[in-house]
């Protein structure tokens, strides 16, 4: 089962009139790098987030966002300055008794006054935070992984296609590799009769270089190979592992044993079959960088 590299997932969690809303998103990457962004309140638990991410991602630039609301009016509480409010009634007293006049004070104009109530900042429990976070971005990298797959689908769907058309055109190289011998020896033949008309032809010689010649372009390893990592790639897609690694080791090996084959073959049909086997290794090669 292949999975993208690339994958989006979101999820908003409310609790106890708190509200996380987590983000999850990625692009290809050769290695697994994860970006988390987040309130500084959960920098505590960043290594237990990140472990947790594991289990769903095992490569590409992973980008998450997380943000934090608290609506329940227990962020912030109010505090009541004792001595600072006794001061002020005390000098009011003073005044009051200077100058005559009437000292009407209440509490409510009292608290007005600069400093006698403030409002603070709550820190919540941290304890009490990290459980619904956890749910949050487990939600999150549920949808993540789901989108992955789902992308995943999509590629394998090509690679199988692409793999199919390797397949007909190693197919085809290989029932050519017996006439191109057939050929050659035939047109050595040919060629020697031309120069030697009035001498009895060596066949001994002339099957003594049909040998070399068919061991210069003989290319039954190089096919043996390639069926062989064909194989292996349509096992690779199939496993439940991250294959991204190992489907682009296995294009590089079919891409070798293409070069080689196209560099021992003076057919023009084979030749020109391996060049185009090249071609579609590279497409291949260029969709498998899109997998985890």
């Amino acid at each position: 089962m292949a999975k993208s590299m690339t994958g989006y997932g979101r999820s908003e969690l409310g609790w106890n009139g708190r509200k996380f809303t987590v983000e999850i998103k990625s692009v290809n990457n050769r290695y697994l790098d994860i970006n988390i962004r987040m309130p500084r309140q959960f920098n505590p638990f960043e290594a237990q987030l990140r472990a947790l991410l594991k289990d769903y991602i095992t490569r590409g630039k992973v980008d998450v966002y997380i943000s934090f609301e608290d609506l329940s009016g227990e962020s912030v509480c109010v505090t009541y300055n004792r001595a600072l409010a006794g001061q002020y009634l005390e000098r009011l007293s003073e005044l009051a008794q200077d100058y005559h006049l009437l000292n009407n004070m209440t509490a409510d104009r009292l608290s007005t006054y600069s400093g006698v109530f403030t409002e603070q900042e709550v820190e919540p429990d941290e304890s009490q935070l990290y459980e619904p976070l956890q749910r949050c971005l487990q939600d999150a990298a549920q949808q993540f992984l789901e989108a992955r797959i789902k992308e995943g689908a999509f590629i394998e769907s090509d690679l199988l296609k692409k793999l199919d058309d390797i397949q007909k055109l190693v197919d085809f190289i290989a029932g050519r590799a017996p006439s191109i011998v057939e050929a050659y020896q035939k047109r050595l033949k040919e060629k020697m009769t031309e120069l030697l008309s009035d001498v009895n032809i060596d066949e001994t010689r002339i099957l003594q270089e049909t040998a070399l010649y068919s061991d210069k372009v003989c290319i039954d390893e190089e096919l043996v190979r390639l069926r062989s990592h064909l194989r292996a790639t349509r096992d690779a897609l199939s496993s439940a592992e991250s294959v991204g690694r190992k489907l682009d080791f296995l294009a590089q090996e079919m891409n070798r044993e293409a070069n080689t084959i196209l560099s021992k073959t003076d057919d023009a049909q084979s030749a020109a079959a391996a060049i185009e086997l090249k071609t579609e290794i590279e497409k291949v090669r260029e969709q498998i960088q899109n997998l985890e």
